[in-house]
This record gives structure tokens, C-alpha cells and sequence, in this order.
């Protein structure tokens, strides 16, 4: 059984989008570069509720990570993928921009 995921959108336009994500225990994302039909696509993600064990989240490349909360990357251009989360959940603020 998958555990699911709760997507929260609190502002949504073509360019600009904001959500709250929690994810449950035993979720991961599995490494992956996310589609976009033009333009470039930047995503800043603060972590507001880091897991007690795993849910950890790897980028190839990185622009901005300060203390291992606060991501700024191009999900479009470098893989980035999440460990499976074995205790605690993962909550985070994402805001996306696609330019």
C-alpha cells in the first residue's frame, strides 16, 4: 500500500505556485527530473517538519541549500529524489516558478 501524500495548493497561476506538502511515513520519491513543456523551472521548498528517521532529500545539483531545509533547484535540470521516510513525516513549503 502507497503511502499518500497530502497536497495542499494555497496560490496557483501559470507561472508561480505555492503548496504545503506533507508526506506520510514510509513515502519516498524516487529519483526523477520533472517535464515542463517551455521555459525554465525553479522550486524553492522550505522544510518545516524534518522526519525523525530518513526523508531525506538529494538533488545532483543544488542552487541554495541552507541547513539542510531550505532548497532552491531546478527539478527540470538535475535529478532529485527523497529516502524513504521511516519514522516522522516530512512537511514542506513549495513554491514553484516557471519562467
Amino acid at each position: 500500500m502507497t503511502a499518500t501524500i497530502k497536497n495542499k495548493t494555497i496560490l496557483y497561476s501559470k507561472l508561480f505556485s505555492i503548496n504545503l506538502v506533507t508526506y506520510p511515513i514510509n513515502h519516498s520519491v524516487m529519483n526523477h527530473v520533472d517535464n515542463v513543456q517551455k521555459g525554465r523551472y525553479y522550486k524553492l521548498n522550505l522544510i518545516l517538519v524534518q522526519p525523525k528517521v530518513g526523508g531525506v532529500f538529494k538533488c545532483t545539483k543544488c542552487i541554495l541549500n541552507l541547513f539542510n531545509r531550505v532548497y532552491l533547484f531546478r527539478p527540470d535540470k538535475y535529478e532529485h529524489s527523497v529516502t524513504k521516510i521511516e519514522s516522522g513525516k516530512r512537511v514542506l513549503l513549495s513554491f514553484a516558478l516557471n519562467i
